[in-house]
């Protein structure tokens, strides 16, 4: 890759679609326009939050991650899952079915992404003791919502929670042990996240506030799923070799993450639409008396994730009910600080919704835009191939479309020349 190329996990089959616009009226950021017949992905705009996969009828939005055969170009291959994974199975009451199962996939050993989970839950608690810090403070674990935060948001950069992603935090901490435990150089220790969504892949290559991923692979769940449901009706819950606890589990769930910090002001949102509606209140001051809030791009959470199989409000249930037989949390109060955990570098805003290269350009685009919207329909129909009226009108100022690409305008140019044709035949 390209150094100062931003890897996108979301791609576009050109052969399998078939330009119907469901992906261009449900993304959230406008990233996706119809031109000649075929959807156009504008990566600079794209945060890779998986709408666009969930809403293809003809699959033609994909997600790039690792095959799971990748794991066997490592001598010591480490398998880290994700707590929705515990979510899809129907027969598996018991976690440790599940992570056996993940051994007889190929894995050498299991660490949990939760317990990174429980890690990060109490570095946030000492980090909202600071003095000085901006609040609210947003959580940082959600990728596309960080993505959204950097390109559309510049005054919430700083209200971002700086510290590692539970799954870099466990990430370390598997690659270290295993260092010791095998003797073997880093380079032959194989570390790769079971993820339930998209987003992962793009935050592994292009690691947050990290100069490099402690990951070498990201897999779907819906990739494992399979073969892991085949080991799991032949398996029994024999083995010991889960560290679940209750705080967790329910990092999987909205409001999980928020429930293990155990504070009154905060707010838990997820679906990204509405995370973009509570971005946009604190943006504008309307959201006040708030100390953490917590958005996921999923709705219901890292369960309704693009990459997952089950039924987010069936999993989520099932997650639920298991954490009801795990402790709350195995970490000690006070145990770990902040900086353990903190972020290498800064998360910067980067201004890619900018409309031209200067200032000066971009009020003139500005400014042309406004001009051309006054004369369109208004009606965010989307059969132009853009989401929204105003969404051409940027287009066609940009010199990216024609007006004649809405069809109203089109019918009245056509209109209008059949009138003229008419008289000049009278």
């Amino acid at each position: 890759m390209e150094k100062d190329k931003y890897f996108h996990s979301v791609s576009l089959d050109r052969d399998e679609c078939k330009g119907c616009t469901n992906c261009v009226k449900k993304c959230p950021t406008e990233a996706i326009r119809i031109r000649n017949g075929k959807a156009k992905i504008i990566k600079e705009r794209c945060i890779d939050c998986g709408e666009c996969i969930r809403t293809c009828p003809y699959h033609a939005k994909k997600a790039v991650t690792d095959n799971y055969k990748k794991i066997f170009d490592y001598t010591y291959k480490i398998a880290l899952p994700a707590p929705t994974l515990y979510g899809q199975f129907s027969t598996a009451k018991d976690i440790n079915i599940i992570l056996k199962a993940l051994k007889l996939l190929g894995f050498d050993e299991i660490y949990e992404v939760l317990t990174g989970a429980d890690m990060v839950s109490e570095a946030t608690k000492e980090y909202l003791k600071r003095a000085g810090i901006k609040k609210p403070v947003i959580n940082s674990a959600c990728p596309a919502v960080v993505r959204l935060i950097q390109i559309r948001f510049p005054n919430l950069v700083d209200h971002i929670l700086p510290l590692m992603s539970p799954v870099e935090c466990v990430a370390r901490e598997a690659r270290k042990s295993a260092v010791e435990k095998t003797g073997l150089p880093e380079d032959k220790i194989g570390v790769f996240f079971i993820s339930p969504c998209a987003a992962k892949m793009t935050s592994y290559i292009n690691p947050l506030g990290l100069e490099k991923s402690e990951l070498d692979g990201v897999i779907s769940i819906s990739d494992i799923y399979g073969e892991c449901a085949s080991f799991i009706s032949k398996l029994e819950a024999d083995e010991d070799l889960t560290k679940a606890t209750a705080s967790g589990l329910s990092w999987a769930i909205s409001g999980g993450e928020t429930k293990s910090l155990n504070i009154e002001k905060s707010i838990s949102v997820s679906g990204i639409r509405n995370v973009i509606n509570v971005l946009e209140e604190l943006d504008d001051e309307r959201i006040d008396d708030i100390d953490f809030v917590e958005c996921l791009a999923c709705t219901g959470g890292c369960v309704g994730g693009a990459l997952t199989v089950e039924n987010p409000f069936v999993a989520s249930a099932r997650i639920s009910q298991i954490a009801k037989n795990y402790d709350i949390s195995y970490i000690e109060k006070g145990s770990i600080i902040p900086e353990d955990l903190m972020l290498e570098k800064e998360i910067e805003y980067i201004p890619v919704m900018n409309l031209g290269k200067t200032m000066k350009e971009s009020m003139e685009i500005m400014a042309k835009t406004q001009q051309i919207y006054e004369t369109m329909p208004r009606l965010d129909c989307g059969s132009c191939g853009a989401p929204s009226c105003n969404a051409l009108s940027e287009d066609i100022a940009r010199g990216f479309a024609k007006e004649l690409d809405c069809v109203f305008k089109f019918k009245e140019k056509l209109n209008f020349l059949i009138n003229e044709m008419n008289q000049l035949d009278d």
